[in-house]
């Protein structure tokens, strides 16, 4: 009997895995994580091929629009860190945090932080119009899409517009999307965490 008790008593504990990921919390559902890694690769497919191969074109803009439109849900009826009340502030929080984040004095937020919350906000807007405004030009230049109908009877300086328009919305999209890594890999530094691995793994340092 007294074998059995020392033999027992010396054999090693297993950990739970609560207790292993005890410095860690889930902050990024699956469904953001999957949203944000498919628009990357919908945008960045659709930005390289251009013309050159205007179905895949067509289709990573349909596929853009659609992710946004999940996100707009979801922004709204999803897990804490994911709806739009979490991270989206009014005009004096996010300029105190931007002085903050000059002088390396800006707080660590769990969830976005509020120029990362503007940031969200403008490249929603900002991939959705370029989207839309695609789409007017396939109806209007190639008489095709879910607004064919619509544009077939424009003239053709409405498709030379939209041409361009379409073009720096693009551009415009990506210079935001530059600066929303250069942001990300700033707050990385400044807190010294991971954010982008935290978009893989969904979770990130408890505090």
């Amino acid at each position: 009997m007294t074998t059995q008790t020392l033999s027992a008593d010396a054999a090693p504990r297993r950990r739970s895995p609560q207790a292993e990921d005890s410095g860690q919390v889930r902050v990024w559902d699956p469904l953001v994580r999957v949203f944000h890694w498919s628009l990357v690769a919908a945008f960045a497919t659709a930005f390289v091929v251009e013309d050159d191969l205007l179905g895949v074109h067509v289709w990573a803009g349909y596929l853009i629009l659609a992710l946004i439109a999940l996100r707009l849900v979801w922004g709204v009826a999803g897990s804490r860190h994911a709806r739009f009340t979490d991270f989206v502030q009014g005009p004096r929080q996010v300029l105190a945090y931007l002085r903050q984040s000059l002088r390396l004095q800006a707080p660590r937020h769990l969830g976005h932080n509020p120029l990362g919350g503007v940031m969200v906000v403008a490249l929603l807007v900002l991939v959705g119009v370029t989207g839309v405004s695609g789409m007017a030009l396939y109806g209007a230049q190639e008489l095709s899409g879910p607004l064919a109908g619509l544009m077939s009877t424009a003239p053709p300086a409405v498709g030379e517009a939209l041409e361009e328009t379409h073009e720096v919305l693009a551009n415009l999209t990506l210079v935001f999307i530059v600066a929303h890594v250069a942001g990300v890999l700033f707050s990385s530094f400044a807190h010294r965490e991971n954010l982008i691995g935290s978009m893989f793994t969904g979770r990130k340092r408890r505090s």
